[in-house]
């Protein structure tokens, strides 16, 4: 198996640890003290569709050495001894030339990619404008390590997004029907998104504590705009972005992020597109963020 396209983290942060292998197909994880293999499998078994962890012990003991191969939940149920490395596979993903370039510089030659990237089950469906959802992502950040949320995802357009910027993404939409879009638009890309089925916020509460969040404009409005938010903002580590459906929802959007110890921005976007004989004006967004 090819190594040189492997990613490598220590397990001394299991929480970066655990998005690392949910974000990356083939990562080499340095066990750390109370965090091996059954810790690895454990974190994994519920929030990932499918991987394989390799356990290496004792490696350069000549007689001693060994490896094996096991599910998280056979990892999780055992316990190990002289652990020396965990591989942890997406064979799902493993047919892909090795990147030229390796290690934290690596990651997509572009991104706030154009709308028609995301059509896979979108039928009709609107797609953040990639002018919006390039600031949205500048100022979530998310990189290698970090796990985003992308609340009301539509498209999951934010979440794919993030994901190939190395973060782990979770998309959570309130419909069947938007899950399969989220699903499709993921497998288009290559990427792994975790979409969640469930209304916010009561969704959330079963979801790991993000880095950042996105909240979309379709969740809702008003009161239930402002209980998302403010869901988000308890739990998020560093940014929560908002794209506001209405100009009366700025001010209790920002008094949200800011009650729960973020510094709240804002920017109302207009712009015009100029790829055609006269300007294309995109529809306006208003997006709010905070950042602590």
């Amino acid at each position: 198996m090819a190594w040189d396209d492997a990613v490598v983290v220590e397990g001394s942060v299991p929480d970066r640890a655990v998005n690392v292998c949910r974000a990356h197909p083939k990562v080499a994880v340095l066990p750390a003290p109370g965090f091996g293999p059954a810790e690895l499998g454990s974190a994994l078994v519920h929030r990932v569709a499918s991987r394989t962890l390799v356990v290496f012990s004792a490696l350069g003991d000549p007689f001693r050495e060994r490896f094996e191969r096991v599910e998280p939940a056979e990892a999780m149920c055992r316990g190990w001894e002289g652990v020396s490395l965990v591989l942890c596979l997406d064979e799902s993903r493993q047919d892909g030339p090795a990147p030229v370039v390796t290690g934290p510089l690596t990651g997509p030659g572009r991104w706030a990619l154009p709308e028609a990237e995301f059509a896979a089950g979108s039928a009709g469906r609107s797609v953040l404008p990639y002018e919006a959802r390039a600031l949205a992502l500048a100022r979530l950040g998310p990189r290698a390590g970090d796990l985003v949320w992308d609340i009301g995802s539509g498209c999951g357009a934010v979440a794919i997004e993030c994901a190939r910027l190395g973060a782990a993404a979770v998309a959570v939409e309130r419909t069947v029907s938007g899950v399969e879009r989220v699903r499709a638009n993921t497998a288009a890309h290559g990427v792994e998104v975790r979409a969640v089925h469930g209304e916010a916020p009561a969704v959330l509460t079963h979801l790991a504590d993000p880095d950042g969040v996105f909240v979309g404009g379709g969740p809702g409005g008003g009161r239930e705009l402002e209980s998302i938010v403010l869901s988000a903002a308890r739990r998020a580590r560093r940014a929560v972005v908002v794209a506001v459906p209405g100009r009366e929802l700025i001010a209790p959007v920002r008094a949200a992020l800011a009650s729960c110890g973020f510094a709240a921005e804002g920017v109302l976007l207009r712009s015009e597109r100029l790829d055609a004989p006269s300007a294309v004006p995109v529809p306006p967004v208003c997006l709010v963020w905070g950042t602590r």
